[in-house]
């Protein structure tokens, strides 16, 4: 692109550029896993200041390790199609100011958590980007295909942070949490990656579809999808949870089976794309019977 077309189209970086490289849908959920872990540590509402404080640490953390993904990325990025439109690949914004404002939501994040919350959901929660900015991103991502089941484990923090925001101590049933989304987040992107396999091949990104083949790759959503149903079991055996959750693991993990068996059984990718979207409907609902189970115990208590 022409070096004075670059420089005008930076002279115009708009709030959405902005919004763009947060990874706005990404950060919700998040947020939202967050949100769930602070109102299961607690038998009653938590305080509004600490909700306020800590939404807004975890999602500026959260956007901070998307912006420096952004800047990590932009080579690749430039090359994948799902990813060509991105500010920095389109040259909206400048890749200095990237990593500028990635550096300004990471300070602000340490601040208002550090100041407002504890310093254990800090610790963790500074760990968490630096695992997935850097340790994910600039070392595994291009290293191994198994490069998600290693550095999944930044994404997972979302609901120990909420819960050690809330009571300053990690408990089992916030490590519980953690290894839900740890274990679901394999079945969840290799799902993607199969579909979007050529893009990472043409990037040379060893994703596992890439170097190993679509057959494995399914396989392993498979079996991950296996472990990750029985996992969401656990909360109903330490008496976390009650039959609500329960029922509603049950349910979900049977949809989550039903289509990592299609996606087995099939010869081609079409399923995938299906898979994937069921992934995040399932997390997210996942969370949502752990919250309803949670309140329904505490009414019938009162």
């Amino acid at each position: 692109m022409n070096e004075a077309v670059v420089e005008a189209n930076i002279a115009n970086v708009t709030w959405k550029t902005y919004l763009a490289l947060c990874k706005p849908r990404v950060v919700l959920l998040i947020v939202f896993t967050a949100v769930a872990g602070m109102l299961l540590a607690s038998a009653t509402s938590p305080p509004w200041s600490t909700i306020f404080f800590a939404i807004l640490g975890i999602g500026l953390a959260a956007a901070a390790g998307a912006a420096a993904n952004h800047w990590v990325d932009r080579r690749i990025d430039a090359i994948m199609a799902r990813t060509q439109n991105r500010p920095l690949p389109q040259h909206q914004v400048s890749p200095l100011l990237v990593i500028s404002f990635a550096l300004l939501l990471a300070t602000a994040s340490m601040i208002a958590l550090v100041t407002q919350v504890n310093l254990l959901t800090a610790l963790l929660t500074f760990i968490s980007m630096i695992g997935y900015a850097i340790i994910y991103t600039v070392f595994l991502k291009p290293a191994t295909p198994y490069n998600i089941v290693l550095g999944g484990a930044a994404g997972a923090t979302p609901p120990l942070l909420g819960w050690t925001a809330v009571t300053g101590e990690i408990h089992t049933e916030a490590l519980l949490l953690f290894l839900i989304i740890f274990i679901w987040t394999p079945p969840h992107f290799w799902a993607l990656a199969i579909k979007r396999r050529d893009e990472y091949a043409k990037a040379e990104v060893p994703m596992l579809p890439v170097t190993h083949g679509i057959a494995f790759t399914k396989l392993q959503v498979l079996l991950y999808t296996i472990m990750l149903v029985i996992i969401s079991i656990l909360p109903f055996t330490i008496q976390m949870s009650g039959i609500i959750y329960l029922s509603g693991a049950l349910s979900l993990g049977i949809g989550f089976l039903w289509h990592a068996i299609h996606l087995f059984r099939e010869d081609g990718d079409s399923h995938a794309g299906p898979t994937f979207g069921y992934s995040i409907f399932y997390l997210s609902m996942l969370f949502g019977f752990l919250l309803l189970d949670h309140y329904a115990r505490i009414i019938i208590r009162l």
